[in-house]
This record gives C-alpha cells, sequence and structure tokens, in this order.
C-alpha cells in the first residue's frame, strides 16, 4: 500500500447509512464512501487518487450492511486534477455513471475522458436507494464546485465540502476577489444561512468541523479576503 495512503476510517455509523474515508495521494485527499444499510447501495465522493485504495474503501464498507454492495454513482466535487486522477480507472473497473456540477463537467472529461452521466446544479436532490443528498452549489474555487449534504431523520446534517470550505475558511481562490466574493457569498448563504451550527462538514483535504465553530470567524474571513 502506497505510504501516503492513510487506513479506512468509519466516520459515520448511522441509522440508515455509514459513511467511510480514507486519504489518498501526497496531497491527502479524502475521499468518502457514504453505504446503505437497507439496499447495499452506495456513493463514492471523489476519486482522487490510487484506485485500489478507493476499491478497499468501497469494499470495506461490507460488513456495514447484510445486503450486496452496489456501488451507484462517483460524485465528483469539483475539477481539479488532484480530486480526479483515479476516476477514469475506477469506472472503468466498475463501469458505474458519474456526477459532476454542470460548470465542472466539460473540464473534468478533458481530463479524465470520463463524462458525467448526470449533471449537478444548486438545489438539486441526487437520491439513490436509500441515500438522499442536496445538492449545494458553491461557486468560486471553481465554477462548478458542488458541495453535498445528507441529513439523517435523528442527529447533526453531513455536508462534504470538497475544496469549498474547511476548518479555518473558505477554498483557495488565487487571490482572485471577484472569486473570493463569490465563494464566500455562496458559503454564507447556501451553508451557514441554512443549515444548524451542528452541521459537520467533512472537506476534501484535513480534518472535519462545524458551522458553528467557523461561524464567529465569518467576518474575519471577508474582511482578509481569503
Amino acid at each position: 500500500m502506497p505510504s501516503s495512503t492513510s487506513p479506512i476510517r468509519l466516520l459515520h455509523d448511522l441509522p440508515r447509512v455509514t459513511v467511510r474515508q480514507r486519504a489518498v495521494s501526497e496531497m491527502s485527499n479524502n475521499v468518502y464512501v457514504i453505504t446503505s444499510k437497507t439496499s447495499g447501495t452506495q456513493v463514492l465522493i471523489d476519486a482522487a487518487d490510487d484506485a485500489e485504495a478507493v476499491r478497499e474503501l468501497l469494499q470495506s464498507a461490507g460488513e456495514d450492511t447484510p445486503c450486496e454492495l452496489k456501488l451507484a454513482v462517483i460524485i465528483t466535487t469539483h475539477q481539479h486534477w488532484d480530486h480526479i486522477r483515479a476516476l477514469a480507472e475506477v469506472v472503468d473497473a466498475t463501469g458505474v455513471p458519474t456526477a459532476a456540477g454542470v460548470e465542472d463537467a466539460a473540464a473534468i472529461e478533458a481530463e479524465t475522458g470520463v463524462a458525467a452521466k448526470v449533471l449537478l446544479n444548486h438545489g438539486d436532490t441526487a437520491t439513490f436507494d436509500g441515500i438522499s443528498l442536496a445538492v449545494v452549489g458553491l461557486r468560486g474555487h471553481t465554477p462548478g464546485s458542488v458541495a453535498l449534504v445528507y441529513e439523517p431523520e435523528d442527529g447533526p446534517p453531513l455536508c462534504f465540502s470538497g475544496d469549498s470550505l474547511f476548518p479555518g475558511g473558505v477554498g483557495n481562490t488565487q487571490q482572485d476577489p471577484e472569486r473570493f466574493a463569490s465563494l464566500y457569498a455562496d458559503v454564507v448563504e447556501r451553508l451557514f444561512e441554512v443549515y444548524p451550527d451542528d452541521l459537520l462538514v467533512h472537506p476534501g483535504h484535513g480534518d472535519h468541523t462545524t458551522l458553528g465553530a467557523e461561524r464567529p470567524h465569518l467576518d474575519e474571513w471577508r474582511e482578509r479576503g481569503w
């Protein structure tokens, strides 16, 4: 196993689904898999790198459900190269469709040769057998970046934010004032003003946070411009 690949972590064991995570590559990209306990359906978020490590992550959820595992879709949060390096290989191995934000899909196809079968827009709901995810468009890090929110029946919502929201700030906008203003506005209006403070944010790299932990710093982020 490559030294840049971390152990598999069971992040959430919820009544209807589990969430497992693994960090891959020298960029420590987080790959997430959501598995329905009642159907075995799986949603993979960001086939970032190391297809074998991704395969192991998917298979590790076999102990979470009595059902046969069935990967339904690979959702890519945004177009950047470090989040898509294993996409073509995983698609070739599984034959599953892919999904991406409508404004990033062409760039992902140009880089990987994989055309998204499902184009995601802000406000969409991506629903699979036993798994329902709200699509939140967060424009700025890339034009078509999306976050995905899972809301369990009992407990805090989970947000898979890609590279648009991290502990300590929004994603990199290359010091472009317009891109920062766009991303900051979307993060505030579409996450902080919609979801409760206990929403758990699982980013594309590094550790998780909550909206409540970050909310006191929103004015600081706006003033510094990153």
